[in-house]
């Protein structure tokens, strides 16, 4: 298998990824900020197919229109003369002082009417771009204090402009759809939305739910102590994984935007194999952008920013091996069914049984030697992990 990136593989970067110059709570720059025409066209030298954005990566926040026309008009060139593509587009709702109490759900009703005008103006551009999906990270939709919100309340404003948004795209003709970004917390103490599971209980609430999923990020399912690719399994099984965010977090602390695999390995190989593979059982498998939503370290140069985003595409592509090497092991074939994954997939109920035919086998309760699982029936999980985990590391096939 290749490891060297092309655009079918459809890997993309953030501007804010590559273009993080280096800022922390703690410190200032230790880059020079890139241009966008720089970063699209070292991007494409590289492999990359896709460049998202959020309008603020664009042109400053507060911007004229000569401004936010200039650069518009540099970027299409960039793109134009590279094939780079803008799957998605993104809207910063989070980092100017007038966003501090959120956007859509800001006590301020003022505010709240400014920053849907702002998303309006932003899908106009990411439809004339042609990006097909539109994020929403709600990083300010949240509180300190719990009676500083009405989270019921802040739900409601929150449904009422994602329904406004969805109509605003079908009137308009937009094939676009919206993915919302669960995190727990940071930069709110708490975050609306912050699990990939209450996303998709909100978006049930919404008049057009066909219209919006999720965009799950590896370091924020797992600042909350959760498995990533579990999430994305659900996500996959409601229909709803429009976008994934990919990147290497290790424990629950703060979001470290690492290279993607530089934190947990073994749960990023189980992803690579689902998104790749569809799992066990070879179910759906994930047809959008590899989203690359990292940092390269403040410590690096802009040799080292390069180095780390051609890191994150190897390492997948890594991955991407080692995951078709150990569904195509026979002894894994053979461990797999001793494990008894695929009877997973085999209906609890046979076909066209009721409760009352149920009931009436005595095989399923009154004859069932539940006692031969006491020390006995093992279902072999560790061989499992021993051979994934050994593929991983280059030691079989």
């Amino acid at each position: 298998m290749p490891l060297t990136p092309t655009p079918a593989d459809k890997f993309s970067f953030g501007l804010w990824t590559v273009g993080y110059n280096g800022t922390d709570p703690f410190g200032g720059p230790t880059r020079a900020d890139l241009d966008v025409v720089h970063v699209v066209e070292k991007l494409a030298e590289a492999g990359a197919y896709g460049l998202t954005f959020h309008d603020d990566d664009l042109f400053p926040f507060g911007s004229t229109d000569e401004v936010r026309d200039s650069q518009i008009s540099r970027l299409r060139g960039a793109l134009d003369a590279t094939g780079l593509v803008v799957p998605m587009v993104t809207t910063n709702l989070f980092s100017a002082p007038v966003f501090k109490d959120g956007g859509f759900t800001s006590n301020d009703r003022d505010v709240r009417r400014f920053a849907l005008r702002k998303v309006l103006r932003n899908l106009d551009l990411a439809a004339s771009l042609g990006a097909e999906t539109f994020v929403m990270w709600g990083g300010r939709e949240g509180a300190e204090y719990d009676s500083a919100k009405d989270i019921r309340q802040a739900l409601e404003r929150y449904r009422e402009a994602v329904n406004l948004l969805g109509d605003y795209v079908t009137d308009k003709g937009y094939n676009i759809r919206f993915a919302i970004e669960p995190k727990p917390n940071e930069p709110r103490g708490d975050i609306l939305l912050p699990t990939v599971g209450h996303a998709l209980a909100f978006i049930e609430t919404l008049e057009r739910p066909e219209l919006v999923g999720v965009n799950p990020e590896v370091g924020h399912e797992q600042m909350a102590g959760l498995n990533f690719a579990a999430g994305i399994a659900q996500a996959l099984y409601q229909g709803k994984l429009f976008h994934i965010d990919l990147n290497g977090q290790r424990g629950i602390k703060y979001d470290q935007d690492l290279v993607f695999g530089h934190g947990d390995l073994q749960n990023a190989f189980a992803l690579v194999d689902l998104l790749e593979n569809g799992g066990p059982n070879g179910g759906q498998t994930y047809t959008g952008p590899r989203h690359f939503d990292y940092k390269p370290s403040r410590t690096e140069d802009e040799t080292g920013v390069w180095e780390s985003a051609a890191a994150n595409m190897r390492t997948y592509l890594l991955l991407k091996e080692r995951a078709a090497a150990f569904r195509a092991d026979p002894e894994v074939q053979e461990a797999l069914a001793a494990s008894r994954v695929d009877e997973l997939s085999t209906n609890t109920l046979g076909e066209g049984e009721t409760y009352d035919d149920f009931l009436a086998d005595r095989s399923a309760y009154e004859d069932f030697d539940a006692n031969a699982y006491f020390n006995g029936k093992g279902f072999g999980f560790v061989r499992l992990q021993q051979l994934a985990l050994e593929h991983l590391m280059g030691a079989r096939g």
